[in-house]
């Protein structure tokens, strides 16, 4: 069984709108939110064993402050293959993931492919705002067996807004 983890980076910044949209930082609440959802992953039993982010500021900055706020101890690996990857070019990086060792991965991304691979795998189309947690389970034993005919269990979505009050 293995445990994909889906994470929407946290809120980014708009003050700045010369910035490229590659180079946009957290804003003040997507920094809270990052560390928020960190201890949550920490709390909530969902530490990963392997890390990979989008290379976009806002996705790295999440990685990182979650990976710190939840002691996770693994490499972050920042992928430019996951900047505005869709639900397709997702699921190719964790298809090539070749350590079954790894038996939760979380990967660090963006919308609209975030929400369309929570979609393809499990047959439920829900909300994922910035932040927001997506804890699939799979029947497979081997990385490279995952694709669009394996059913995940979407276990969990965990949105920021309905733990705030929590950590």
């Amino acid at each position: 069984m293995k445990t994909l983890l889906l994470f929407r980076h946290a809120k980014s910044s708009w003050i700045d709108d010369s910035l490229p949209d590659h180079k946009r930082p957290l804003n003040k609440r997507g920094k809270k939110t990052a560390s928020m959802m960190g201890c949550l992953i920490k709390s909530e039993g969902l530490v990963p064993d392997l890390i990979l982010s989008s290379t976009a500021v806002r996705a790295r900055k999440t990685a990182a402050t979650a990976a710190k706020t939840s002691k996770y101890e693994g490499p972050l690996e920042f992928r430019d293959s996951l900047y505005l990857a869709t639900a397709g070019e997702m699921l190719a990086e964790a298809q090539c993931l070749h350590d079954d060792r790894v038996d939760r991965l979380m990967i660090v991304g963006h919308n609209p492919g975030m929400e369309d691979l929570v979609y393809m795998l499990s047959a439920r189309r829900e909300p994922f705002p910035t932040g927001a947690l997506a804890v699939l389970e799979l029947e497979i034993d081997r990385w490279r067996k995952l694709d669009l005919s394996v059913v995940a269990r979407l276990e969990r979505l965990l949105r920021p807004k309905e733990h705030r009050e929590d950590h």
